[in-house]
């Protein structure tokens, strides 16, 4: 893996980008009881940049004391990318990479790096003392806080995150087994609560159980706006892609319900959309909008949360799948792809990370409402080949007006 510096977009180059952006906006994403409208976005001016490249099947990203860490699914390695270079922290033991399972999420927690992976007998969250300073940091021993995850070549789920609540927060998927999203007796196809040290919190919804949420099929995104609302995103089957809104104790369908159903008993996704131009993994919010990282659709979504019915499309086709998005602690994006998974068409240097950053408005302040270059916004695959030369570097493009 190597660092990649920086490079200028220019001139007539950016404004053929930024025509491209406007005239080629595909049409609005499909969805039942609440509509959602994709658009073009008026976005602010901004950077991507490409941080590091040629990562083995990248699935997770996080942050320690301003470091970031990567998960790689197939070598079971964790990284540390900084500004002088990266290298390999540890290689995780007892990982089994076979299908959509390996090392997966990862998360950080008072000097602790959490991890979840799939084992000989099943799914499982360990976590590991992080010590070091950045360029030299170690893993020490682990330690299994939580076993007994169902695990399958598909739907394994396997994001976690720690909410504002200071409690970790599992994604698990119904690993091929539909009725277990529907067992409260299974940790298959939930969202699961617990403390740092995996016990079972006394609040959780359900007496004596782990259990947050269910009815899940293969949820994959966790994350929290200021108010302390969570988020996450899944993987439908055939019909629907969904983006959730989490209510402790709820019930999200799966298998009865894919998408919106207006039925007694289960929660409607807030927008949904079609797994062709979704497949949402990783999650992040930012600014007032939720980002969604999209497999299948290989595009970052943006979704105010003021307008949960709306969205805009960035990044289509631009860098292929994306598997992840995480909000850094300098505000801004950082992406990671996914062509190397098995499921993608790997281009030279993949896979890679991406640092977006948040531009200005016109009038020289900050901006929240994008945080993605405006000529990137909405393009269509014969403009993303086009892009494809360019996808190394900065993409320096003027504001739209």
């Amino acid at each position: 893996m190597r660092i990649t510096g920086t490079r200028a977009f220019g001139g007539l180059t950016a404004l053929l980008l930024a025509f491209l952006a406007v005239s080629c906006a595909p049409a609005p994403s499909p969805s039942t009881s609440a509509r959602p409208s994709t658009e073009v976005s008026p976005s602010p001016a901004g950077e991507i940049v490409t941080i590091a490249e040629d990562l083995v099947t990248p699935w997770s990203l996080a942050f320690h004391d301003g470091v970031a860490l990567i998960s790689e699914r197939d070598t079971a390695r964790i990284l540390e990318v900084t500004d002088a270079g990266s290298r390999e922290v540890a290689r995780i033991s007892d990982v089994e990479a076979r299908g959509e399972g390996g090392l997966l999420g990862i998360a950080v927690h008072d000097d602790l790096l959490y991890a979840y992976s799939t084992g000989d007998d099943g799914n499982s969250v360990r976590r590991f003392p992080l010590s070091g300073e950045p360029g030299a940091l170690e893993l020490g021993a682990g330690q299994t806080i939580l076993s007994g995850i169902p695990a399958g070549t598909n739907h394994n789920g396997g994001r976690i995150a720690f909410g504002p609540d200071g409690m970790l927060y599992v994604a698990t998927g119904d690993a091929g087994d539909r009725e277990s999203a529907q067992d409260l007796t299974s940790l298959g196809g939930k969202i699961l609560r617990l403390t740092p040290r995996g016990a079972i919190p006394a609040d959780n919804p359900f007496e004596a159980s782990a259990v947050f949420s269910y009815g899940h099929r293969n949820p994959q995104g966790l994350a929290w706006d200021d108010k302390g609302t969570m988020y996450a995103s899944e993987f439908g089957q055939d019909t629907w892609d969904e983006l959730n809104r989490i209510e402790p104790g709820a019930n999200y369908g799966w298998p009865q319900v894919e998408g919106s159903a207006n039925r007694a008993g289960f929660v409607d996704p807030v927008q949904q959309w079609a797994p062709s131009a979704a497949s949402p993994s990783g999650i992040a919010i930012l600014g007032g909008n939720l980002f969604l990282a999209n497999l299948r659709g290989e595009r970052l979504r943006e979704v105010p949360l003021d307008d949960l019915a709306s969205s805009v499309e960035h990044l289509s086709g631009t860098y292929g799948r994306l598997r992840d998005v995480v909000a850094a602690p300098d505000g801004t994006l950082w992406v990671l792809t996914g062509n190397t998974d098995g499921r993608g068409t790997p281009r030279p240097a993949d896979d890679r990370v991406l640092r977006l950053s948040l531009g200005a408005t016109a009038d020289g302040e900050d901006g929240s409402a994008s945080a993605i270059p405006a000529a990137l916004v909405s393009t269509t695959a014969a403009a993303a080949a086009r892009l494809a030369d360019s996808a190394h570097g900065v993409h320096r493009i003027p504001r739209l007006t």
